[in-house]
């Protein structure tokens, strides 16, 4: 296990941007030097010069799809991960809808050793709800399990929950956090006859935000956060996409205060319903891309803290699968090698400041879920950083997209900033284009 001293950055964290050193040593931040403190660095130290470097905490993706196992055609836990290290991504949570579906815990279980050495970024897995594992769900420990996922709208996957006496269940029995997908299924399904009426097969991919409609997203969102109140429940709503939604949702309590908390995807903050033109089926997410209108209201609901994470929903799907007619085109995409760098390029642009480009995507999300020594940079906790420069342009384009899927849907994008090294665990991973030390991920643990 390697030490290391990184000298001359500006870390940014905890809401200011300050000189500072760090040293790294047995996994964790030792030492946190500021400008005009002096430490004796062990001989044996890696010292690494950033100046003009910025210092983030390890980037926290609380909702992705690595498509392992039973998909990993399309990406597997060591593909994505070693593209999420690449975009400043330490620690992910992966969604069970893979196959087999993360119904039992057995299977959850499988899925963690299945990740244990192979993974460059530290993991955690949601366990799943169908119709008729309640009791199952119930094991879950929280302490080592960030969370139950239930899918209210059929998405990638056949996890749809329509049993109102299993949702009861589990939502009035349950201790621990409950992730849901928000669209209503007989809105959706009335919607696509709809459009199948009037198009036949030949539906434009521009009707995708009417079929899966602000009306589908609220009804569901609406009826979870009723449920949730009336139980008590710590509820959390995955990848809000509609300006009605927020009305759901308030800032008059700290995070972690909150029993009802809200993410948005970056693709519903960089997208809108104009890029149906030029990027097609490629942009087809469940929930839809909707108007610039919700974009906005999305952005304000995060700046107001309506809003409490940025996450990506990364779900990668091969070429072949997109490039396909509306109807039979898969939904989701590829994003977490690129989340922070697109939020990154909203703060250039002076939309976002990039204090809160790190509350969002590192204090919040270990807030949230009580990660256990994740999220900040403080002395002893477990030094999972990230190095951008701010300042260094380039091109998304195929040859430095590292997907398994080979493709994205920001290729030709033109961005200011880079990640230029990603530190997991205590070990520098990824360092200026050139991935090193595979396998430092661990196991995230809850305080709970």
């Amino acid at each position: 296990m390697s030490a290391y001293f990184l000298k001359n950055a500006t870390l940014v964290d905890e809401g200011k941007q300050y000189k500072a050193d760090i040293l790294i040593e047995d996994e964790r931040v030792t030492k946190i030097i500021e400008e005009g403190e002096e430490l004796s660095i062990p001989k044996d130290c890696i010292s690494i010069d950033l100046s003009g470097k910025y210092i983030f905490p390890g980037i926290i993706d609380d909702q992705v799809h690595f498509r392992d196992p039973g998909l990993t055609h399309k990406g597997d836990l060591e593909t994505e991960s070693k593209a999420a290290v690449a975009g400043g991504v330490t620690s992910f949570m992966d969604m069970p809808n893979t196959i087999p579906n993360v119904l039992s815990q057995k299977v959850l279980e499988e899925k963690y050793s299945a990740a244990e050495g192979r993974s460059w970024a530290n993991y955690s897995f949601y366990m799943g709800v169908s119709n008729d594992n309640a009791e199952e769900v119930l094991k879950t420990n929280p302490q080592t399990v960030c969370g139950i996922k239930i899918f209210l709208g059929a998405s990638t996957g056949n996890m749809l929950v329509d049993n109102k006496e299993t949702l009861e269940k589990i939502f009035a029995e349950n201790n621990m956090l409950i992730a849901v997908h928000c669209e209503d299924e007989n809105t959706i399904q009335r919607n696509l006859e709809a459009a199948k009426a009037k198009y036949g097969n030949d539906i434009p991919i521009s009707e995708h935000p009417f079929i899966r409609s602000e009306e589908a997203c609220y009804l569901s969102s609406s009826f979870a956060v009723n449920l949730a109140k009336k139980h008590n429940t710590r509820l959390h709503i995955l990848h809000l996409s509609t300006a009605k939604e927020m009305a759901l949702f308030n800032n008059d309590k700290p995070l972690e205060e909150k029993k009802i908390t809200a993410e948005v995807c970056m693709h519903h903050l960089w997208f809108s319903e104009k890029d149906y033109e030029t990027k097609a089926e490629f942009i087809k997410w469940n929930p839809a891309i909707k108007k610039q209108s919700d974009a906005d209201a999305l952005l304000t609901a995060l700046l107001d803290d309506k809003i409490d994470v940025v996450a990506t929903d990364h779900a990668p799907h091969t070429f072949e699968e997109k490039a396909n007619i509306y109807t039979k085109a898969a939904s989701g995409g590829p994003m977490v090698q690129h989340s922070l760098v697109l939020l990154l390029e909203m703060m250039h642009q002076g939309k976002i400041s990039l204090e809160k480009v790190v509350e969002k995507m590192c204090h919040a999300p270990a807030i949230l879920f009580q990660i256990k020594d994740r999220g900040f940079i403080r002395e002893g906790y477990f030094a999972d950083l990230a190095i951008v420069d701010l300042n260094d342009p380039w091109k998304v384009l195929p040859e430095n997209i590292h997907y398994k899927c080979g493709w994205s849907p920001l290729t030709g994008q033109h961005l200011k900033s880079k990640v230029v090294g990603t530190f997991v665990n205590g070990q520098l991973v990824y360092d200026n284009g050139e991935f090193l030390s595979k396998g430092q991920g661990k196991r995230l643990a809850f305080n709970r």
